[in-house]
């Protein structure tokens, strides 16, 4: 704003009565300035008026509903300006009735009703509600005396009467409360002293005080809270700014929600529109969590609609895939679609929007098109004559144009300064199968195009989508008002982001593709199907997400400490507990029988009860058992509770043994350690090893395969590298291909998930056979996520 008209709008609002401060802060605010001037204009109070209705006035520019600006000269000349409203609180109720009318012919006579004008409440009426307000607070009255919180009273007599003006209530209120007490005292100006805790007696024996803790928002018990009803869809969505001043305030008309009520019985519709051009992530998750949550929550819909408009880059590997993971993840979809599906629905509707002057065909190449939009100017042929598009647009649908040498771009804004307006491209002429709709069409919508016209072809209620999209929300609504089609409710919520991860699905992909992975279903990825294979539950997934919550903060990264946190808490409560010795150490016990072995009872959970056969399986105890190599030192210390020469620990369900002598390779590596047991277990050492036992003499225990995953990368945010393929962990994967295991994991197979005492917390892997067992470790048993919290 140029100087001068700075301090013109300030004369013109100071003139209306406003303080300077509310004045200088409204020409801070350009919006603000522009409503403000014109109310001023319509209210024909160019020259000044009263304080009093000033304020009015301001409250008007700056609380106005967008989408009944119609109706608000009325409200200005007929109402503030004649007096008939006169209280801010009449005004409110005007703005609020005002807001459910919208756009919609308004009925004076209830309008009226609604915010009071005509009503006229005597000073009789006015003094036998404040008598009812005295009476029943009289005793607090008596208590505090002139220390009573009148502004209290004055609501009380105010639901009465809420018309009632306010200076005369408080007026009488004051006379009534002398009337009563008397005169005011210098005791009524005392601030009360406050009474000093007394300290509890001092006592040999702690008292531990538990802190109470504030109870959850409505927003941690119900998430889905924040979303407003579809009834009430009939509000501004969204403002789009024009450049040559020109607003579009996008919202329904009553009886076009009318008309999508009935369709939809009233009910939530929400969809889940992933494009089938990889497999689904965890990001995938939280969408998920709130497109299909919201719809259930509400007793609504939710459908699976595939965004299927880059035949390229989609296979049908990929859609079978999602379909797949939505079900593992617990969501039923109410339908599902394809955008394919409305092909023709589309097509039909881009003539349209030609017809209507909206769109046109574009020869500009894609490098053109982007400098023309650096520059903002307009195509060479966007004002080329309604038919000529019309004749060319067929000639891309029967594939007479060669791909890359036409484009259907919507006629937006190319001056806008949002470039989400630059004229969007609606249709590309691509001569590629697609995976769903065959070869049927040579042109394809664009994901800006398609989306927002399917979402209002299925009457979605909530269009609900991360924050990146925020800026297409104008292009969005665009579109929709354009071609008079109903408009879904839009919201944003932030991305996903897990340290040590990659999220695009451009870095998924090349991580698959180049083979630095093995594949989507990868245990180190973060796709759904490496969580599933790695033997992550949906369960612990929708957990994770829970607790995030939708909101609206972007950019915050989410520690994958708190992932597993969430996976180890749910694994803790459903996985049975069994041995497994990862490097094993060979023991024999000098002074147990070479040719038996004893059965003995171990817990599957630490809670079970001693008569509880199926919390209890059984481990062979003989001659020669194995240790872990780290569970054996030939110098002991004070701090460790392992094996060493002389020592005793105990073994986990069995007896105490006590090393008494080690054997050495010629390389002076300990091959193998002599060990005596105490069958009576009177020996009571403080070190626990975990162990396996071979089942029968010279028969070897249980053998399986153990894979150990770390995080995929190094750094905490490797999205943010320019090289982010050299931060790759080196060290993400272990393989111990043969690993000694408890005969109780014989009988496991895929989905079975077990804590292996001591080392974590595993699941059956794919690759398992008959002839040998493959388990995956999910997450360890170190929880760093709820000690930092």
């Amino acid at each position: 704003m140029a100087e001068g008209d700075g301090k013109q709008s300030l004369d013109l609002f100071l003139g209306i009565g406003l303080d300077k401060r509310t004045a200088e802060n409204a020409i801070v605010n350009a919006k603000v300035t522009a409503n403000l001037t014109a109310v001023i204009k319509e209210a024909g109070v160019a020259g000044g008026c009263n304080k009093n209705v000033g304020n009015l006035l301001y409250t008007v520019a700056t609380k106005y509903p967008a989408n009944a600006l119609i109706h608000r000269s009325v409200l200005v000349q007929d109402y503030v300006i004649n007096s008939k409203i006169k209280s801010p609180a009449q005004l409110d109720a005007a703005l609020v009735f005002l807001a459910s009318v919208g756009p919609d012919k308004c009925d004076w006579s209830a309008f009226e009703r609604a915010c009071g004008v005509g009503v006229a409440v005597s000073v009789e009426e006015i003094e036998a509600a404040v008598s009812a307000v005295i009476e029943e607070n009289m005793t607090t009255i008596v208590e505090q005396r002139y220390r009573i919180n009148v502004g209290n009273l004055c609501g009380q007599v105010r639901k009465w009467h809420p018309w009632s003006d306010a200076k005369t209530v408080k007026e009488t209120i004051d006379t009534r409360l002398k009337g009563i007490l008397g005169d005011r005292t210098a005791a009524d100006d005392e601030k009360p002293v406050k009474k000093k805790k007394e300290k509890p007696a001092k006592s040999e024996e702690k008292t531990v005080v538990a802190v109470a803790a504030p109870p959850p928002s409505e927003e941690e018990l119900n998430p889905f809270s924040i979303f407003p009803a579809p009834e009430d869809n009939f509000k501004v969505h969204t403002e789009i700014f024009f450049s040559d001043g020109n607003i579009w305030r996008a919202h329904n008309s009553k009886d076009k929600l009318e008309t999508h009520l009935k369709l939809t019985g009233a009910k939530v519709y929400t969809r889940f529109p992933p494009e089938p051009n990889g497999y689904l992530h965890i990001g995938h998750a939280k969408a998920m969590f709130i497109d299909f949550g919201l719809a259930k929550e509400r007793n609504g819909c939710c459908y699976l609609r595939y965004d299927d408009t880059n035949p390229e880059a989609e296979k049908q590997e990929y859609i079978d895939h999602i379909q797949e993971i939505v079900e593992w993840m617990g969501w039923k979809p109410f339908k599902v679609t394809y955008t394919s599906d409305y092909f023709q629905e589309l097509y039909d509707l881009a003539v349209e929007l030609i017809r209507r002057d909206r769109a046109y065909v574009d020869h500009q190449s894609p490098e053109e098109i982007k400098e023309y939009r650096e520059k903002m100017m307009n195509s060479p042929w966007r004002d080329r004559p309604i038919a000529e598009s019309l004749k060319l647009f067929e000639d891309m649908r029967r594939g007479l144009i060669e791909e890359g040498k036409a484009t259907l771009r919507m006629k937006q804004d190319m001056q806008s300064e949002n470039k989400n307006m630059y004229d969007l491209i609606a249709y590309r002429i691509k001569f590629a199968p697609h995976p769903h709709a065959g070869d049927k069409w040579c042109i394809y919508p664009s994901y800006d195009y398609a989306h927002c016209i399917v979402d209002s072809i299925e009457n979605i209620t909530h269009s609900l989508c991360t924050l990146e999209f925020e800026i297409r929300r104008a292009s969005y609504y665009w579109l929709l008002q354009a071609l008079d089609l109903y408009q879904p409710y839009v919201w944003e919520y932030s991305r996903l982001n897990v340290s040590n991860t990659v999220m695009s699905k451009r870095k998924l992909n090349r991580l698959v593709m180049e083979k630095w992975v093995d594949g989507w279903d990868d245990p180190r990825m973060l796709t759904l199907a490496g969580l599933r294979r790695r033997g992550v539950s949906a369960t612990a997934i929708n957990s994770f997400i829970r607790g995030i919550g939708i909101t609206r903060s972007d950019n915050s990264l989410i520690r994958y400490d708190r992932l597993e946190y969430h996976i180890r808490e749910e694994m803790n409560k459903t996985s049975p507990r069994t041995m497994v010795v990862l490097h094993p150490l060979k023991v024999v016990i000098q002074n147990f029988e070479s040719d038996s072995a004893i059965q003995l009872d171990a817990k599957c959970w630490p809670d079970a009860q001693a008569d509880d056969n199926s919390a209890v399986y059984k481990i062979p105890f003989s001659k020669i058992i194995y240790i872990e190599q780290s569970d054996f030192r030939v110098k002991d210390s004070k701090d460790y509770y392992g094996l060493a020469p002389g020592k005793s620990v105990l073994l986990r369900y069995a007896f105490p043994i006590k090393c008494t002598g080690v054997v050495y390779d010629d390389s002076g590596s300990v091959t193998e350690i002599h060990a005596e047991y105490d069958p009576s277990k009177k020996t009571k050492p403080k070190g626990v090893l975990h162990w396996v036992a071979q089942p029968s003499p010279g028969v070897d225990p249980l053998k399986v395969e153990v894979r150990l995953f770390e995080k995929l990368f190094l750094s905490e945010n490797p999205a943010e590298l320019e090289d982010w393929l050299a931060d790759l962990n080196p060290n993400s994967k272990e393989v111990i291909p043969e690993a000694f295991a408890s005969p109780y994991l014989a009988d496991a197979s895929m989905g079975d998930r077990f804590q292996f005492e001591r080392l974590g917390y595993f699941a059956v892997d794919v690759d398992s056979t008959p002839e040998k067992l493959v388990f995956n470790r999910t997450v360890s048993l170190r929880d760093s996520y709820s000690k930092a919290k």
